[in-house]
């Protein structure tokens, strides 16, 4: 009986089976900062990149197999025992451990633009890790919402092996995002000019509720008619903003067929420069196209388009200077120089009234 008592008593010491998946939940979370600011660990050993990517590959299997056996467990009842769930948390706390220290061995010199790749897919695994175990405790048993968790940590995990391996296929993926992110902002504010309403279905709608609900728009701050449309001159100010975001589109292209022709993979610097600039081109494109929206502000229009021509000649100048363009003097890069004063010129003049009022 005394042995019996002995052997039940580290049952009585452990939470039951939810609460210890709150509690991971909660470890997992605390993890996601240091991931995020963790800078590499030091070593004096020559890094080795294809026992990094074939360590980094398995440590994610890891942790896609244990987030099969903790959703089988959980997906079921009876629910594991204390026992039974201590042992699953313990395992899953480790392979995120491990793929946590993976992601650490990867030193900067290989790339600022490649670490933060694998920072990303890290995070996202740790993420969705953390998002499965939540959704187990709240929603033990059967549930969509478990199934749902459960994917993303496995496409999480299955993105590990499509990272690119070097720090020019890095910024060539990242290139190419950008370019996608202006092409579809660009096409949207094209889409905006030609129906020359961008408001008008939201209006309808506003204006409908409004006569069943008898509510004034003014006190809903929503726009009123005579800023659901555009001016004449806000039309022919939008005509080289429309040129700018067009040009935005052109130099990232030339930008990423430079690096794809000319760019060398030990030259990480340059490449994490470029790539640098050329981030902040789409946000910048963004904020020009928000602010052409009825009711236009001259002067944020303004604003916006210095901005973006601002980082566009940056960013021509970096890629320039560096060793995807082995002829400085192409003539692509003036080019695409002149059409950005072109245009931000343009739009100095459109707004010089607002500027001087």
């Amino acid at each position: 009986m005394e042995s019996a008592a002995v052997s039940a008593a580290p049952d009585a010491t452990l939470d039951p089976p939810l609460e210890q998946l709150r509690h991971l939940a909660g470890e997992l979370r605390q993890l996601l900062p240091g991931v995020r600011v963790g800078e590499a660990q030091e070593t004096t050993k020559e890094f080795d990149r294809e026992a990094f990517w074939r360590r980094f590959n398995e440590a994610a299997v890891t942790v896609s197999r244990e987030a099969t056996t903790l959703t089988v467990a959980f997906s079921r009842l009876p629910l594991p025992s204390p026992q039974e769930t201590q042992r699953f948390c313990e395992q899953v706390h480790a392979a995120i451990k491990a793929i946590i220290g993976v992601y650490y061995l990867f030193p900067k010199d290989q790339g600022i633009t490649l670490r933060k790749l694998v920072r990303s897919a890290t995070l996202d695994i740790v993420d969705d890790m953390a998002q499965l175990v939540e959704a187990l405790y709240i929603n033990p048993a059967q549930s969509p919402e478990n199934l749902i968790s459960y994917n993303s940590v496995w496409d999480a995990c299955q993105h590990v092996p499509q990272i690119p391996k070097d720090n020019k296929a890095a910024a060539l993926s990242v290139l190419t995002k950008s370019v996608d992110l202006v092409k579809d902002a660009h096409e949207e504010m094209e889409q905006a000019v030609e129906e020359c309403d961008p408001y008008c279905g939201l209006l309808n709608d506003i204006e409908e509720d409004s006569s069943d609900n008898h509510v004034d728009e003014d006190i809903l701050g929503c726009p009123n008619n005579r800023d659901s449309y555009w001016s004449e001159e806000d039309q022919e100010l939008i005509i080289p903003c429309l040129a700018l975001a067009r040009a935005s589109k052109a130099c990232l292209k030339k930008i990423r067929l430079s690096v794809a022709e000319n760019g060398k993979k030990d030259q990480v610097a340059q490449l994490d420069d470029i790539v640098d600039i050329s981030d902040e081109i789409s946000p910048s494109v963004d904020d020009l196209a928000l602010s052409i929206y009825p009711p236009v502000c001259s002067l944020t229009v303004r604003i916006n388009s210095a901005k973006l021509a601002s980082v566009l000649k940056k960013a021509l100048e970096i890629t320039k200077a560096s060793h995807v363009t082995p002829q400085p003097e192409d003539s692509w890069i003036p080019l695409l120089i002149n059409a950005v004063d072109h245009c931000m010129n343009r739009i100095k003049e459109l707004t010089q009234n607002e500027v001087e009022s």
